[in-house]
């Protein structure tokens, strides 16, 4: 088992956003997480990665508990998040965008005599090709279309060289055939790079399509956790989430 959440919550006042969520995923599984607006979902992601602070709970990856880390100490414990909006430079091109996360991430400085340009470059050139950026290394971020600004993300991310890698919203905003794109590179990045994958998504081709386990929230708890066949067949999901009526 890589990661274990154990009875993590987290209110806002009155509003209970995380009750009591338990989740076990094992290493190299894809999970997708679903649930309607408001369900938790991104505030269980920001728990789990340590953008908010939890109200009680642990987080454990790989046996060790995270619970107390903050953002940039989970980052180095190899746990990788995108967001549901695009967060990179638009004036930096792409190259450097994967360049200085890899700084970055190996907490290396430079000098005059190690000037930024000429680290990683070989591993920025390998990540580039993993998401199928190289022709794109020297183009502004700004100037990108929206599905290469993700797989920009996508390519920050794995400058991390992460474990566990939490997607949220991986394709909103994007045109079908974007869509199917970037949820292939999704896939071939998993299978490749041997990475567990966490993802929050509201388009169900989509879920339907690449999880292989799906865990339903609502109202700040899972009501349901199981293989897509069982979501598809739980009449408590088909209430809740997929809108069908008793």
């Amino acid at each position: 088992m890589l990661l274990k959440v154990e009875g993590l919550s987290k209110s806002f006042g009155a509003l209970m956003a995380v009750h009591n969520v338990n989740l076990e995923v094992d290493e190299e599984e894809q999970v997708a997480i679903i649930g309607p607006n408001g369900a938790g979902k991104t505030t269980f992601f920001n728990l789990l990665t340590g953008y908010l602070p939890k109200d009680s709970g642990k987080v454990l990856f790989d046996g060790e508990d995270l619970t107390k880390l903050s953002s940039d100490q989970i980052i180095r414990k190899r746990v990788g998040r995108s967001f549901q909006i695009v967060n990179i430079y638009p004036e930096t091109s792409v190259f450097e965008s994967i360049q200085m996360t890899l700084i970055a991430s190996r907490r290396k400085s430079y000098d005059l005599f190690s000037p930024a340009k000429k680290m990683y470059r070989e591993e920025t050139e390998r990540i580039l090709e993993a998401v199928g950026l190289t022709e794109l290394k020297y183009v502004p971020g700004g100037s990108l279309s929206h599905g290469d600004k993700k797989r920009v993300e996508m390519g920050m991310v794995l400058a991390l060289k992460p474990r566990l890698v939490l997607l949220d919203e991986p394709t909103a905003g994007m045109a079908p055939e974007e869509t199917l794109a970037t949820m292939a590179l999704v896939k071939e990045l998993a299978e490749k790079e041997h990475l567990t994958m966490i993802f929050t998504e509201h388009d169900m081709s989509v879920v339907f399509a690449w999880a292989k386990r799906i865990v339903v929230m609502y109202q700040g708890t899972i009501i349901a956790d199981g293989q897509p066949e069982e979501i598809k067949g739980n009449p408590e999901v088909r209430k809740v989430y997929l809108g069908e009526r008793r």
